[in-house]
């Protein structure tokens, strides 16, 4: 067993679950293999004889007949339910890994390798779950439960059964390893096509502007074409496989009935136990075969189980949060909250160089204080830091007097209203994504946080007003307008604390003073630190701070005097 599937095992209570029953199951199921060839052995004895039939065979080989169905069928159901707890789990900590990653930094990985993985990826489980491990289940105990029969009945044939029954995982095992590295190459392809596919559409009008598009559709076609062959020759091996272990398990059970055959003509045994040896035989070797098939069908689900396990020890985010058994102390209230920043450091994987290098901050409450400095000095990082998303690896990050990481960061994060430079808004209604943060408000509550961040007059114009469905990222909103729905859903939420990334960037004049005059009355009565690299929010700060040489927080007396270095 790889490494992956022990850990499969060890940390899906699912997979235990189905385990163990599967073998309760299995053994079951070979008493009633054995059972069934005992009395079908003893019907065809009585009838080649000229014996009278009886109906209590007939009868009991009817039953257990038909248990052996309705055993099938519970494993079947059972694998099924298994594999559906399994994904769910997998699901659920990959997407509560991604929530715990720094939003403000660039994930490793793509947008479409993610989607491919939380869907068609993971659904490649079903086979390992439902096919290969309940056959390895059964591979636990019904060769053993039938060699043990045999032996008592024809030790001879038990012997031959015993000495052939190795080669069918041997071969297995050779071809496999083969197997494991082709399904590992077609995934990653399938993986990059899916990412690629996606980045392409996105950046669609991009590649028009530029004539792209043709040079992208034939680059789309090679790949595609490159997952096709790599699925080819991972059949191809797969037919190889199954013709192989087929071959080694008929010339196996041809050992076992040459001599039993030469053995009832020579009048050294009955007619009865040749047929059972006969019956038994292929039932040793059964699981062995199916579980070379069952293991192709589940190459691709192992190699996905792979990529899932290397997202979640990747570490994407720097010093992720404790998790949330640890905190315990009840959130400040952050009308009265002091906000400071204790000789922080913060490094991320990959960089040699810390994003912050013990910083030191106060904001206390009500006031307003503008960040300023060159990209990638750690302004963004600071933000993060308050919001949770990432625990410093010395220093800390404290409200009144109370480290962060102790406070329940979901509450926490009611209280503080964050407006990034590049608002996501979703394929959903304006109204919708203005009460992002307020669900239960009502519409006359998102008009009036509307018209305070100065967006009621656009959304007003659009074809159904508030209930307009816009695009993906917000399509068919310009910058400004999209910048002054996250105000809108500030307005709304209310909180506290505000924490602005240069919500200006990348504004035209007309809507950068729109913004600017939105923010302003924003930051009425609340204690807000905002991220500035263009001039007009800072006659609205009490304090201005700048970040240079490596994050180190220096800071300036009054507002109105040199921005960046």
């Amino acid at each position: 067993m790889k490494p992956v599937e022990r850990r499969l095992l060890r940390e899906l209570p699912p997979l235990r679950s189905h385990m163990t029953y599967s073998t309760a199951l299995a053994l079951l199921g070979a008493l009633l293999v054995v059972v069934q060839a005992g009395l079908l052995a003893t019907v065809l004895a009585d009838g080649f004889t000229g014996q009278p039939v009886r109906i209590a065979p007939l009868t009991a080989l009817g039953t257990v007949m038909a248990l052996r169905a309705l055993l099938t069928w519970t494993r079947g159901v059972l694998a099924q339910r298994a594999a559906a707890d399994a994904k769910r789990t997998l699901r659920d900590r990959i997407t509560d890994r991604l929530r715990h990653t720094h939003p403000l930094r660039p994930t490793a990985r793509s947008h479409g390798e993610t989607a491919t993985l939380l869907t068609r990826g993971l659904d490649a489980l079903d086979p390992y779950v439902v096919g290969y491990l309940s056959t390895m289940a059964a591979t636990a105990v019904v060769p053993l439960t039938v060699v043990a029969w045999l032996w008592w009945t024809d030790w001879t044939s038990a012997l031959i059964v015993v000495v052939t029954l190795p080669l069918i995982p041997v071969f297995g095992a050779l071809v496999g390893m083969h197997t494991a590295r082709r399904t590992a190459l077609q995934w990653r392809l399938l993986e990059r096509l899916g990412g690629h596919f996606l980045d392409v559409v996105a950046g669609l009008p991009t590649l028009r502007a530029f004539g792209r598009e043709r040079h992208q559709t034939t680059v789309v076609r090679r790949m595609a074409e490159a997952h096709r062959r790599a699925t080819m020759r991972t059949l191809r091996v797969a037919f190889l496989s199954s013709f192989v272990l087929e071959t080694v398990a008929t010339l196996s059970v041809a050992l076992v009935a040459v001599p039993i055959g030469l053995r009832l003509l020579a009048g050294g045994t009955d007619l009865r136990t040749a047929l059972l040896v006969l019956f038994l035989a292929p039932e040793a070797y059964l699981p062995l075969r199916a579980a070379g098939a069952a293991f192709h069908d589940s190459a691709e689900g192992i190699a996905v189980a792979e990529r899932v396990f290397a997202i979640l020890d990747h570490p994407d985010a720097a010093h992720p949060p404790a998790p949330h058994t640890a905190r315990h102390v009840p959130t400040p209230d952050a009308h009265t909250a002091h906000l400071s920043l204790e000789g922080v450091m913060v490094r991320y994987p990959g960089r040699d160089e810390p994003a912050l290098r013990h910083a030191s901050l106060s904001v206390r409450p009500g006031e307003h204080v503008a960040l300023v400095g060159p990209s990638g000095a750690g302004k963004s990082t600071l933000l993060a830091l308050l919001l949770g998303f990432v625990t410093p690896a010395s220093g800390r990050v404290a409200v009144n007097g109370v480290d962060l990481t102790r406070l329940d960061a979901d509450h926490w994060r009611t209280q503080v209203a964050w407006v990034p430079q590049r608002p996501h808004l979703f394929a959903a209604s304006v109204a919708d994504n203005i009460r992002l943060g307020r669900p239960d408000a009502g519409d006359e509550e998102v008009r009036q946080a509307a018209r305070a961040a100065f967006a009621d007059r656009f959304v007003e114009e659009l074809p159904q007003g508030y209930a307009t469905v816009l695009g993906e990222h917000g399509a068919g909103l310009s910058a400004g307008q999209r910048q002054r729905i996250a105000l809108a859903r500030a307005f709304l939420l209310d909180a506290p604390v505000l924490l602005l990334d240069e919500p200006t960037a990348h504004l035209d004049p007309e809507s950068e003073a729109a913004v600017t005059r939105a923010t302003a009355r924003l930051l009425r009565g609340r204690t807000a630190i905002v991220i500035a690299h263009r001039t007009s929010l800072l006659p609205h700060a009490d304090r201005i701070v700048t970040l240079r040489a490596g994050g180190v927080i220096l800071p300036r007396p009054a507002p109105g005097e040199d921005l960046v270095a």
